[in-house]
């Protein structure tokens, strides 16, 4: 039984195995955002169905992620955080594979459902295990290595879809998925983990994060943080050829975008988890993201009469500012004790990200009200940020936290 955490370094097989692991959770994850509009198209349906059908389905996604989120979050404390990383990424495969098969809009709105609950639990758990394994002043790093290399996943995503069929691309999601489980059987479980499952504590209780003012305080602020990468990715980036048209910028290609957007959030991913190493502090590197992302914010509501790659450069730079996502999530693992860790690490991501359809309704909301598809844009903006810097400036710094300690 491995034990002792100083056995594991930045580069050692549970990290380069987590990397690998979210590398496909990626490319699952964000492949209906590259491919939905020649999906939706070979399925029958018209530009108009086709930006319809496609809030719809990438918020069905994302309401499987949250669901998925809590399941594998609790199966995490309670069995352990290797089960999380076998038992999802085997459904989100499955599903992904049979996504390929789908012939109808509801067939392929079901499939996105049961994808999204496998792929809530790959990173939460990954950087649950390594935060355990490793020596307090490497798990940082160790997060960013596992968040920076996994996001190169949208790439290969976008590759793929230029040259194969969409169905293909979900068969080779599926593929490598489940060729990455025989790579997991070498992995050993935390020895926190390990030490903790011989002793009585309650372990993976959900209601625990909200039967105490404290805990529920710190894990609503963990996810607070993070919405605004959401908003982000799953609104202007995945939709940026309709704010393309808008700017009379003519064919953007929202697969183009958001491969352009991950590349730079891979090194975001890295920047991030250095600058907190040499800050010694998590807030100090969330707060410069923010910054960075603001910046490129601004740059993309001003693009009115633009260019496409000027587009796509801008994409960018919000993919290399929301690589503050790495921070938030570690952050979320050292703000709770072992048994809740899992709990709160894997469902807090998938909160964030299963907001997309509420972010998305405000949206269409402010774009009603205000009648205009920029204005509505960015006066969400505004608010989301707003929200998550407040949320930033009281949540307790974490970096350098022994984890060796319980929620009572």
């Amino acid at each position: 039984m491995q034990t002792s955490q100083k056995v594991y370094g930045i580069f050692s097989l549970p990290v380069l195995v987590g990397a690998l692991g979210f590398f496909v959770d990626v490319y699952d994850l964000l492949l209906f955002g590259i491919i939905r509009k020649p999906s939706l198209t070979s399925l029958g349906l018209n530009a108009e169905e086709v930006l319809y059908q496609g809030e719809i389905i990438i918020s069905v996604q994302m309401i499987g992620l949250l669901i998925g989120g809590i399941i594998w979050g609790i199966m995490g404390d309670k069995k352990g955080r290797l089960s999380v990383l076998f038992g999802s990424i085997l459904m989100y495969s499955l599903a992904n594979i049979a996504n390929g098969f789908v012939t109808t809009v509801p067939q392929y709105t079901l499939m996105r459902f049961i994808a999204g609950i496998g792929l809530a639990g790959e990173l939460g758990a990954s950087i649950t295990l390594v935060s355990e394994l490793l020596p307090k002043e490497k798990r940082g790093i160790a997060s960013s290595v596992i968040a920076g290399f996994g996001i190169v996943g949208a790439v290969l995503a976008f590759f793929l879809k230029e040259n194969f069929d969409w169905r293909t691309c979900y068969f080779i999601g599926g593929g490598m998925g489940l060729a990455l489980l025989v790579l997991r059987v070498s992995i050993f479980e935390s020895g926190l983990y390990n030490k903790l499952k011989e002793s009585k504590v309650v372990r993976g209780n959900f209601w625990m994060l909200f039967n105490n003012r404290d805990r529920f305080f710190r894990y609503l602020k963990c996810i607070l943080i993070g919405i605004p990468a959401w908003f982000v990715i799953g609104v202007l980036v995945t939709f940026s050829d309709k704010f393309g048209e808008v700017f009379g910028i003519p064919n953007i290609d929202p697969g183009k975008a958001i491969m352009y957007q991950y590349t730079a959030i891979a090194f975001g991913d890295i920047s991030v988890g250095l600058l907190s190493n040499y800050l010694k502090s998590r807030k100090k590197a969330l707060f410069i993201f923010y910054g960075i992302t603001i910046f490129f914010m601004v740059l993309y509501f001003m693009q009115q009469g633009g260019t496409a790659q000027g587009m796509y450069w801008i994409c960018a730079g919000l993919g290399f500012g929301t690589g503050f996502s790495v921070v938030y999530i570690t952050m979320s693992a050292e703000q709770f004790g072992t048994n809740l860790r899992a709990t709160a690490a894997i469902s807090v991501p998938n909160m964030v990200r299963g907001a997309l359809p509420l972010i998305i309704l405000l949206f269409k909301a402010l774009r009603d009200y205000t009648g205009s598809y920029i204005t509505g844009g960015w006066i969400t903006a505004v608010l989301l940020m707003s929200i998550a810097i407040i949320a930033a400036f009281s949540i307790d710094e974490t970096f350098g936290k022994d984890l060796n300690f319980i929620e009572e």
